[in-house]
């Protein structure tokens, strides 16, 4: 039976395994949002520029979600199948399933890279920019994708890291670059007097740290799988692809969603639409506090799904389903009402326009309304990732994100700019309570059955 240095996903008592995984994956994900916001708030603060400057980094936002969505296809993808084989005693297997991850991981962020870099011109003036702020947005972007395979193969490994049970180890990878981050970005801003291209460099520096602590723990000693080469086969990286699909979605078209609400806040606002995609790009960093922590709950506790889904304890499996639930539902409400408090505050720290300080204050409110329900999103999608069914788990994430897509343009025909941000709040609710039917459909019959052997083949 397979023994993390703490605790034994198959025997331990699983509050214990849940919070074990969940908390460190939890701050992981908190830390790895703090990349993104420290950027934020030192650009909101430079003299003169820092407002416009602000929206047009957050012109660049889906560009690099669309990036981190690529680490997830390959990295969450495959970490289900490595606890799976580890949990059905099959080492050989997780190795394998290693190999073949780290070579998915490095094509693929290369790839992606160049594409982006070949149209960066193109795609920034698609995702809403508007000619003041076009400079700052491929200022810093142009800059950030030196790095962006650093940061894609860093997250993608991460998960095949927490997926062996080393959650802390995970934590840990993320907190080196975001304390970088923090060290480097007003040294490049303020000090050099790079501006948005100084927040750049630190970020670049801070995802290669990640990156090379990251690598440096799956080589070492101390993991039970680790990095090796050879023996690859495309029916599993197929078979990863297909696993990773869902939180695929959820990232990839975070990045759609975040270009409908930047052009629906253009076109709505007119004149003045600076202001609100500066407010937009405040308040959907305010959201990531609340989804990213959550995303490491629900992401980083499928080991234990997995792991005893593999080993055919599906007692397990369905009170490890319940705790992980429960503690998504404390968080989310917990961030509920701490929102209401902190809300400006946290819009003050990007900008000392009241104006601006005002309307994020407010639309953050507006955002926050449906979020005790993404508790169920989160924890369903990725359980049914964790259990093998990636087809129901892709069905609730692309529901979800059609129905916000939908909402981002029709509410402002009747409420004006008010209407890109209640989207949210409506589609939250209505994506939990799909999310819980596809749950309610796929998984209680399978927990009756066995493990598909094709599953782990």
């Amino acid at each position: 039976m397979r023994k993390s240095k703490s605790f034994d996903l198959g025997n331990d008592k699983i509050l214990k395994i849940v919070l074990t995984l969940a908390l460190p994956a939890m701050l992981g994900q908190f830390v790895n949002v703090l990349y993104g916001l420290i950027d934020r708030i030192y650009i909101g603060n430079i003299q003169e520029i820092g407002d416009i400057a602000l929206a047009g980094v957050g012109i660049s936002t889906p560009v690099t979600t669309l990036l981190t969505s690529f680490s997830f296809l390959v990295g969450v993808g495959a970490a289900p199948l490595l606890s799976m084989s580890l949990g059905a005693g099959d080492k050989e297997k997780a190795k394998k399933i290693m190999a073949n991850s780290v070579v998915m991981l490095l094509g693929l962020s290369l790839l992606v890279t160049l594409i982006v870099l070949i149209f960066l011109e193109p795609l920034l003036r698609l995702f809403g920019a508007t000619s003041s702020n076009f400079y700052y947005a491929k200022s810093y972007l142009g800059i950030y994708l030196i790095g962006a395979p650093f940061a894609i193969m860093a997250l993608g490994l991460n998960q095949l890291i927490i997926c062996q049970g080393f959650s802390k180890v995970g934590m840990r990878t993320m907190l080196v670059g975001a304390i970088l981050n923090i060290v480097l970005d007003p040294l490049f801003i303020f000090v050099f007097h790079l501006d948005v291209m100084g927040a750049a460099i630190a970020t670049v520096i801070s995802q290669m740290a990640s990156f090379a602590f990251t690598v440096f723990f799956l080589f070492g000693k101390k993991t039970i799988i680790r990095i090796s080469f050879g023996n690859y086969d495309l029916k599993l990286m197929l078979k990863i692809i297909i696993m990773g699909l869902s939180p695929f979605i959820i990232l990839a078209t975070d990045s759609v969603v975040n270009i409908s609400l930047n052009t629906a806040l253009k076109l709505h606002a007119g004149s003045n639409a600076d202001f609100y995609l500066t407010v937009g790009t405040i308040t959907t960093s305010f959201y990531l506090l609340l989804s990213m922590p959550l995303m490491g709950i629900s992401g980083g506790t499928q080991a234990v799904l997995s792991y005893n889904y593999g080993a055919k304890k599906y007692d397990r499996v369905k009170k490890a389903e319940k705790v992980i639930l429960l503690l998504g539902v404390i968080f989310t409400c917990l961030f509920f009402g701490l929102s209401f408090v902190i809300g400006r505050p946290f819009a003050m720290l990007f900008s000392s326009n009241q104006e601006i300080i005002d309307a994020t204050a407010k639309m953050i409110q507006i955002y926050m309304y449906g979020s005790i329900c993404l508790a169920f999103q989160y924890v369903f999608v990725d359980g049914l990732t964790a259990l093998a069914r990636p087809g129901f788990a892709a069905a609730g994430s692309l529901f979800r994100k059609a129905i916000l897509i939908a909402l981002t343009w029709v509410l402002p025909l009747g409420m004006g700019v008010a209407g890109c941000f209640w989207a949210e709040a409506i589609t939250d609710l209505i994506g939990a309570a799909f999310a819980t039917l596809m749950f309610m459909i796929a998984v209680p019959k399978m927990l009756r059955t066995e493990v598909k052997a094709d599953i782990l083949e």
